[in-house]
């Protein structure tokens, strides 16, 4: 019975913690220098929200596609694959955060690699928050009065990328203009990184072929 107590208020706890860090979210983009110091320093932030908030991003963007009237977006789906859309969300992402993270550590950042991904994820709430609305939005305006769906997806865009300056700045403890640098320079390495991964995938291929083809011949052979 008591088990099952402190099961049921360990469970309460965690749902609470969740929604009190997925909620801080809405401090963080309005109050970014303390928010972003708070939610790594003073543990104000969670993964859990932090994977949410990646999570509605991405629905966001989906979402986007299917109900976004054919006015503004056009969309081929033919020519569209699901899954290799995700990925151009998320890998991205996770480029970002391992880039940024490996430079940053040769030069006294002090930012761990969870906290650079919960940090970047805060930083996207803009353009879910904004881009839901647009979606309905959307579908209700011609296109002469449509400057102001135009003008509300570029805001979300920019107002996320200078969060994410905002929290690359408060993580790793840099001055401004260093923290520019290492954006360009996070943006340089995941260059290399997509460079380094194709190379790898390419000798993988070929010596896959490579095997494939020497397995024929025997075959032939025998």
């Amino acid at each position: 019975m008591e088990a099952g107590m402190l099961a049921s208020l360990k469970k309460k706890e965690t749902y609470t913690h969740y929604f009190a860090t997925l909620k801080y979210a809405m401090y963080v983009i309005t109050h970014p220098l303390d928010g972003f110091w708070d939610l790594t320093h003073e543990k104000r932030g969670s993964l859990a929200a932090a994977n949410t908030i990646v999570f509605l991003t991405v629905l966001a963007r989906i979402m986007s596609l299917q109900y976004t009237s054919f006015v503004f977006m056009q969309v081929y789906w033919e020519g569209i694959n699901i899954f290799l859309y995700i990925a151009s969300i998320l890998f991205p992402l996770a480029l970002f955060c391992v880039g940024n993270w490996g430079l940053t550590t040769l030069f006294d950042g002090k930012g761990r690699l969870y906290q650079i991904y919960m940090g970047t994820a805060y930083a996207l709430t803009p353009y879910p928050l904004i881009q839901f609305p647009m979606i309905i939005f959307s579908n209700f305006v011609t296109e002469e009065e449509g400057a102001f769906y135009s003008f509300a997806v570029v805001f979300s865009i920019f107002w996320a990328a200078i969060l994410i300056i905002c929290a690359m700045m408060e993580i790793h403890e840099y001055s401004l203009s260093k923290t520019l640098l290492f954006m360009v320079a996070s943006a340089f390495a995941m260059l290399v990184m997509v460079f380094i991964l194709l190379l790898f995938f390419s000798m993988i291929s070929q010596g896959v072929a490579y095997f494939v083809s020497l397995f024929k011949e025997i075959m032939f052979r025998m």
